[in-house]
């Protein structure tokens, strides 16, 4: 284990967010929230302070393995978490550590599920803070680290492979640090483009602002109440929708569309199943509430708003679809698992597991009527390895595992099924909301227990980070092993 490695990107960690605390810092002075910006100021520099302090002289051994990536990524991500809770608790603005700690997570992870009653009461500076948290974890707290400060002369796609999401990761191009600067680059030109766009459609600068950065991270948080079912308004819902759909695809299909290599994105086997998935779903949905609201058109806005917002496991609300019936219930909460693309800002177990988990169960009822056969899987006319089969299989089997564990733990809380059941599956897939009154698109999780709300922190970690970082830290013989 590189202990001394590990402190120096850990601390970079802390450094880079207390400069980033400054952003909302501003935010605050700019409308007048003079306390509010003070501490959050206070906060930037002790953060940014105590991480520079650690990083002024890096490490001679500076190379990271798998097991160094995914320990530090699992520290990463809790630090982020814990220094991130103090702008709300410190000012006031959440007068629990441990709710604090909740919306933060909740932010970080992109899961959008929050403990707060009244939203709009709280400082424009602090909601910044809440919807830039999305932002900044959607595409991953050490990749946007490793786009702006060189943390290892070692092997970095480790660190990367352990935070981004899906079976695998390539890089884009040689060198991880300049892969991480595309991810980015893209990151900030499509959510310009959603800031520019809604701001089109008549919806006020800041809240353009943080409602792109909540749909880029497909997180979920909003300035209102009401969501974005507050706007009321067609383009808007049109906007957030398309946007939804192309940060739940996996970036590097957008890299090669800068490279123009068409061929290659229509060979994406994940990408046609992801698309194919939304339609399907939107149609039927549609089909399935047109009686409530009398018009296709109108049904048709809200299913595929609904659609786009549950698979891409962003949280936004237009409409309660507690209200709808059973059949468009199940059909959300069969997306809320499905999740997104691999490789993108999305949650979930993502389509591609979901693929090669069919291929696989295809491939084995195949050797069970022809034991002599040899049948392949691939993806996108790759031959995929039976490592990569494997890992999925595991990982399907600890997802069902903790989601099953979690769902008793929560039930201590004495909550109907639906509540119980629809929170875990909402946090661990980093969704937002669930089903019923309390955690449906009109509720919140302030009645849950401090123990509950714990357990649901985990499953966020758990679910952003894909189950293994998160592990690692609970088991003291990894730290013994050499691999």
């Amino acid at each position: 284990m590189n202990y001394g490695m590990m402190v120096y990107v850990l601390m970079n960690i802390a450094k880079v967010e207390g400069f980033l605390m400054f952003i909302p810092a501003i935010v605050s002075l700019a409308y007048g929230e003079r306390d509010v910006a003070l501490r959050i100021f206070e906060i930037a520099l002790v953060s940014a302070g105590v991480g520079m302090a650690f990083t002024r002289k890096r490490p001679t051994k500076s190379e990271l393995f798998i097991k160094d990536g995914l320990l530090i990524v699992g520290l990463a991500w809790i630090i982020f978490s814990v220094i991130g809770a103090m702008p709300y608790f410190l000012t006031g603005s959440i007068a629990s550590p441990i709710d604090a700690f909740f919306e933060t997570v909740s932010g970080f992870t992109t899961t959008g599920s929050t403990i707060l009653t009244d939203i709009e009461a709280l400082p424009i500076g602090i909601l910044f803070w809440r919807s830039f948290t999305h932002w900044i974890g959607g595409m991953g707290v050490l990749v946007f680290v490793m786009a702006i400060i060189p943390l290892s002369s070692g092997n970095t796609m480790n660190i990367m492979r352990a935070e981004v999401p899906g079976p695998t990761v390539d890089k884009l191009v040689p060198k991880t640090k300049q892969t991480a600067k595309i991810l980015y680059y893209l990151y900030i030109a499509l959510t310009a483009i959603e800031v520019v766009l809604l701001m089109m459609g008549g919806m006020p600068f800041m809240d353009s602002l943080t409602n792109s950065f909540s749909t880029a991270g497909t997180g979920g948080f909003c300035m209102r109440a009401d969501s974005i079912g507050y706007y009321d308004s067609a383009y808007i819902d049109g906007v957030i929708t398309v946007f939804m759909i192309l940060f739940g695809i996996n970036f590097n299909l957008f890299y090669l569309i800068l490279l123009k290599k068409f061929k290659r994105i229509f060979k994406s086997e994940e990408l046609k199943a992801y698309l194919a998935i939304i339609a399907v779903s939107i149609g039927l949905i549609t089909w399935n509430i047109y009686a409530m609201y009398g018009s296709v058109l109108k049904a048709f806005r809200y299913a595929s708003f609904q659609v786009a917002t549950i698979i891409t496991t962003t949280g936004f609300m237009t409409t309660d679809y507690n209200l709808w019936p059973s059949f468009s219930k199940a059909i959300l909460l069969s997306l809320m698992v499905i999740g997104a693309c691999a490789g993108s800002t999305g949650g979930g177990i993502k389509v591609s597991r979901v693929l090669i988990t069919f291929k696989y169960i295809k491939s084995e009822i195949k050797k069970v009527i022809q034991p002599r056969s040899v049948s392949n899987i691939t993806m996108d006319e790759k031959l995929i390895d039976d490592t990569v089969t494997k890992n999925v299989s595991a990982y399907l089997l600890i997802y069902t595992i903790i989601m099953v564990v979690s769902f008793i733990l929560i039930t201590l809380n004495e909550f109907d099924i639906e509540t119980s059941l629809t929170s875990v599956i909402t946090c661990v897939n980093n969704v937002g909301p669930g089903f019923g009154n309390l955690v449906g698109p009109t509720g919140n999780f302030s009645t849950f227990s401090v123990f509950s709300k714990l357990v649901l922190c985990l499953d966020m970690l758990l679910g952003r980070l894909e189950i293994f970082p998160i592990l690692f830290l609970f088991s003291p013989r990894i730290f013994n092993r050499r691999f």
